[in-house]
């Protein structure tokens, strides 16, 4: 009996290697197309923000219903008591109500980005080759659409109900203007909020526990004047009272220089401190 040796070879497995012609064909031809300026970026996340509203225009409440209660209630609640009639309480009142409505709607700006922290979309952001910090900047760029539209729908019920800015149209553009400068630089305060809490309950909390001192307790609703004396010492250095005080002048006709100063000031402010801690707390993060 003989032994039989099988032998069995093993085989590599082949490699297909790509010419350059099969290369050519999949690739894109040409440059590598140019990276997008800090800008366009910038606009494009913007786009983004609006184009959320489009698929979910419910977002749209706050800025619409919100402001239509906060307008008639106070009008109505107020204005018998403090200025006789609510049509003669709505010329000063009106500029004020702009003003809560709009700024405390900003707060919507943390509590987004908190939320697309958490869902891990900003991770993906940053592996984009793009100016690192578009995707906030342009997320704030979408929110200023908000606060023009609120400001917007506030002045058509206001005009609706009787009030009459004797600065006119430039004037009540100007006092809109204003409005928008200080809200998005004060949507700097709450992106630096987003990042640092963790959770899109808490960024609602700390942001009502700023929003309702600053809003109650400036000239929205009443004269400073008639305030105790250690009350109108914080009134007059609120920014929200520079603020009104800057539109009130603006849609009245008669300017209010340095009111417009100080907003202006404080709106720097906001941005460079803020901004810059956004900044590196998120590329930290």
């Amino acid at each position: 009996m003989s032994d039989v040796t099988t032998t069995t070879t093993e085989r590599a497995p082949s490699v297909y290697v790509p010419s350059a012609e099969a290369l050519a064909t999949v690739l894109a031809p040409g440059a590598r197309p140019p990276r997008p300026s800090a800008l366009g970026a910038s606009l494009t996340f913007g786009w983004r923000a609006m184009l959320k509203i489009k698929h979910v225009p419910e977002q749209l409440f706050d800025v619409t219903a919100f402001p239509i209660i906060m307008v008639l209630m106070f009008t109505y609640l107020f204005g018998g008591a403090l200025a006789g009639s609510p049509r003669e309480y709505l010329q000063f009142f009106l500029p004020g109500i702009m003003v809560t409505s709009v700024v405390m709607i900003t707060m919507y700006t943390g509590i987004g980005l908190n939320t697309d922290i958490e869902k891990g979309i900003f991770d993906r952001f940053r592996t984009l080759p793009v100016w690192r910090p578009a995707a906030l900047v342009g997320m704030i760029f979408g929110d200023v659409l908000r606060y023009i539209l609120a400001a917007l729908v506030i002045l058509g019920l206001g005009l609706v109900l009787g009030f009459r800015p004797d600065g006119g149209v430039l004037g009540a553009a100007t006092g809109i203007g204003l409005l928008v400068i200080f809200s998005f630089a004060f949507s700097w305060v709450w992106t630096f909020f987003g990042l640092i809490l963790r959770s899109e309950k808490s960024v609602m909390g700390v942001s009502m526990m700023v929003l309702f001192p600053l809003t109650f307790l400036s000239n929205v609703f009443v004269e400073p004047s008639t305030m105790p004396g250690w009350l109108q010492a914080f009134v007059k250095v609120n920014p929200v009272t520079q603020l009104v005080a800057s539109i009130r002048g603006a849609m009245s006709g008669d300017s209010d220089p340095s009111a417009t100063m100080w907003l202006l000031l404080w709106s720097a402010g906001f941005v460079v401190v803020f901004g810059t801690l956004t900044m590196y707390r998120y590329n930290r993060r």
